[in-house]
């Protein structure tokens, strides 16, 4: 009886605790993070590099130079055989670093903190930002949209890329609403079972305790299914066709934030006070009292 007790209040406390982390997660916005310091300087130095006709810059990642091919497939120089895939290709590795540097440094990134409704300006690192944000022309933070905007389309790209970019607003769209509608599930189904458990364990009901359990595994099933939904979202973002719009240069780095650990946390212990729960009545042993029948009924007179 006493370790059955003992169980059911620890699956309780790791409850509570998960709820109130599940609870965290799903406040703050710290679910991914970017920093955007390196690329900052490495662009401003490229920026700053002399362009006088005296000076001459070279990249030794310029060479060897390559000359483009005159015709298509081999030496013949005959256009039939794949001749403009080829001569796209010999295009693409003869474009130089200096000028990719400066087609990445033409769109301004920023460092950014992530979560379920807001997406903020990190503080402390880009001084420029802080102080737009103090003089008031920036916003430290914008909502998440969880609506369909054709705003997000970039305008002046051809029919089919911005068929593309539309069909993946909608599939990233619907991948944020299943994060945030499974983690709300998932803490009004623990904060429910919680409920019920502290009214068995009041009213010494071994039912109550084990729907309480088998609650709490059901919540820990949501959050899973929202958690691994936000990873997918994330790396769908990053993914997302044309590259040079979507995705992040090689020098930004970027990161779950303890939000996304304190989400994880949260799951761990819900699924551990489910186990708790659930096992705790069956360690219960009902006391089995004998009922003596009276002599009468024996036979006996």
């Amino acid at each position: 009886m006493a370790t059955m007790r003992l169980l059911t209040a620890s699956g309780l406390f790791l409850a509570f605790c998960a709820l109130a982390l599940l609870v965290v997660a799903i406040g703050t916005d710290y679910w991914y993070e970017t920093d955007a310091r390196r690329h900052r300087e490495r662009c401003k130095k490229y920026a700053s590099k002399r362009t006088d006709p005296g000076y001459i810059y070279i990249s030794n990642q310029n060479l060897p130079l390559r000359m483009l091919p005159r015709g298509g497939g081999g030496g013949g120089g005959s256009p039939v055989s794949g001749g403009q895939p080829a001569l796209l290709r010999a295009k693409r590795e003869f474009l130089s670093p200096a000028s990719a540097v400066e087609s990445r440094c033409s769109r301004r990134y920023n460092s950014t903190a992530t979560g379920l409704w807001r997406k903020c300006h990190r503080e402390g690192f880009d001084q420029e930002n802080e102080d737009l944000i103090f003089k008031g022309l920036l916003q430290r933070c914008t909502p998440v949209k969880y609506y369909y905007s054709s705003s997000n389309i970039p305008r002046n790209l051809p029919v089919n890329i911005t068929k593309t970019i539309r069909q993946d607003e909608w599939h990233a769209l619907h991948l944020q609403r299943m994060t945030a509608g499974f983690i709300g599930m998932a803490v009004s189904i623990i904060l429910f079972g919680w409920i019920i458990g502290v009214l068995g364990c009041c009213q010494h009901n071994e039912l109550m305790q084990y729907v309480a359990g088998l609650l709490f595994l059901m919540g820990g099933t949501c959050c899973i299914i929202s958690l691994c939904t936000c990873v997918a979202g994330i790396n769908f973002e990053l993914s997302r066709y044309p590259r040079y719009l979507y995705g992040l240069p090689e020098d930004i780095s970027h990161g779950y934030g303890w939000s996304m650990f304190s989400a994880w946390a949260g799951l761990g212990l819900t699924l551990l006070a489910g186990f708790l729960c659930t096992l705790a009545p069956s360690l219960h042993s009902p006391q089995t009292t004998t009922v003596h029948k009276p002599r009468q009924e024996n036979g006996m007179v």
